[in-house]
């Protein structure tokens, strides 16, 4: 699946503005990360794991 096909979202601390954003897109395999100012970009892909403690380790947990 090529990541223009993924469904991309922002997440709900983004600002209206649509600047200083990040989008997520969630794969079978990976987790995809791109920004939002400039999507034609090549986007970061992240293993599904790696994302998981990425969120955690984010979230203080």
């Amino acid at each position: 699946m090529s990541t223009t096909e993924l469904a991309w979202f922002k997440s709900s601390y983004s600002g209206s503005q649509g600047d200083d954003c990040v989008e997520v897109a969630v794969a079978a395999q990976a987790v995809h990360v791109r920004d939002s100012k400039d999507a034609t970009r090549p986007a970061l892909a992240v293993g599904r794991d790696g994302w998981a403690r990425f969120v955690a380790f984010a979230a203080g947990a």
